[in-house]
């Protein structure tokens, strides 16, 4: 089962670094993740959602091959691979996996203009070490699947480098 985690950070950038940090941890093993995506409102109050992979180009692509690959059977491989790329870019662009787009720009309506939203699911993570790595990185977190006890963890390593701040430090 997939645990769902929305942190919401002063401007896109920094969502982007943890985003950009997930990943690392991904290559780590430390996390697995299934969907990561970064929403961010703009001063005019729209919404853009920054997708972990982008469905169209992927079908454009693969499209584009099978069309050529056809083509080439019927002797005319470059009408293939263009109408290939087209129905591909078409069904990409039709296509959702992973996080919902409408609940992503449902949430990201409660930013203020110019900040941003990472919206991780995550299938399995290594909690006390993943935590660890995203001390301090001072989001906010707006919504989770987690249980209150990880959620209160998360809370607490997100704000974890101004709490530090605010202590003296040990004699």
């Amino acid at each position: 089962m997939s645990d769902l985690l929305v942190i919401g950070f002063e401007s896109e950038e920094k969502a982007e670094a943890v985003r950009a940090k997930l990943f690392e941890l991904q290559r780590s093993y430390l996390v697995e993740i299934e969907d990561a995506v970064v929403a961010v409102k703009h001063p005019d109050g729209s919404i853009k959602l920054n997708q972990m992979v982008n469905t169209t180009t992927m079908g454009a692509v693969s499209g584009g091959f099978w069309g050529m690959l056809i083509g080439a059977l019927f002797l005319n491989p470059l009408i293939g691979a263009a109408l290939g790329a087209a129905g591909g870019a078409l069904s990409g662009a039709l296509t959702d996996f992973g996080l919902d787009d409408n609940f992503m720009r449902d949430i990201a309506q409660v930013l203020q203009p110019g900040s941003a939203a990472l919206f991780v699911l995550l299938r399995k993570f290594t909690a006390d070490k993943v935590l660890d790595e995203l001390r301090g990185t001072g989001g906010t977190v707006l919504r989770t699947s987690l249980d209150r006890s990880k959620e209160g963890q998360l809370r607490d390593a997100l704000a974890g480098a101004a709490q530090q701040a605010i202590q003296p430090p040990a004699p």
